[in-house]
């Protein structure tokens, strides 16, 4: 997850690494050492950026998470057919999390907790998610699909992204078909696994 625009190159190094750590240790077992050894930096210049671990862990979520959201509004820009904007975002969606597979892990094993950090991870997704709720709202004062608690909608709708990704990296190869998937999710999600 290449950022580029909003930080340095060390910056960035330091951040790519991060999150690789993060991903293969867990937060707890992550250290400042293995971080800088992985961005090629030395612990000063880590430290220069960055005073702790958990600094370094906040940024890398908070970064990821704007790059994510800003590509969501990208992918449904332009569109006017709600449908049309719930399915662009969620194949845009699960590209990124695809592609970025150390920073999937890091959010789904990073979610649970009760530390200071997840608390503030949490906050994170729900922002993002409200992003997905006003999709939502709009895809139902059109009559797109049913009237319903649209906070309760935006968080099955995070959780089917989040199943689709799972899917595509457990089961998906070089050449996965990502599209496959997205009418997957349209066929069974949007129009219902009952036969009527």
């Amino acid at each position: 997850m290449r950022m580029g625009v909003t930080m340095n190159r060390t910056k960035e190094d330091i951040f790519e690494a991060a999150i690789k750590v993060f991903s293969c240790n867990g937060y707890d077992r992550a250290t400042m050492e293995d971080i800088a050894s992985n961005a090629g930096v030395s612990k000063g210049t880590l430290y220069y950026h960055f005073k702790s671990k958990e600094e370094i862990f906040k940024y890398a979520i908070l970064e990821s998470m704007n790059f994510i959201t800003n590509n969501m509004k990208k992918a449904i820009n332009g569109k006017k057919d709600p449908l049309d904007r719930l399915i662009s975002l969620y194949k845009n969606q699960v590209v990124i999390l695809c592609e970025n597979k150390d920073f999937f892990n890091v959010i789904m094993s990073q979610a649970w907790g009760h530390e200071r950090r997840q608390k503030e991870l949490k906050k994170i997704i729900e922002s993002y998610i409200a992003a997905i709720q006003k999709s939502l709202k709009e895809a139902m004062d059109e009559g797109i699909i049913k009237k319903g608690e649209t906070k309760f909608l935006a968080y099955t709708f995070f959780g089917v992204l989040c199943s689709g990704a799972v899917y595509e990296l457990v089961n998906g190869n070089e050449n996965s078909d990502i599209d496959n998937t997205v009418e997957s999710m349209t066929k069974y999600v949007l129009h219902g696994i009952i036969n009527m």
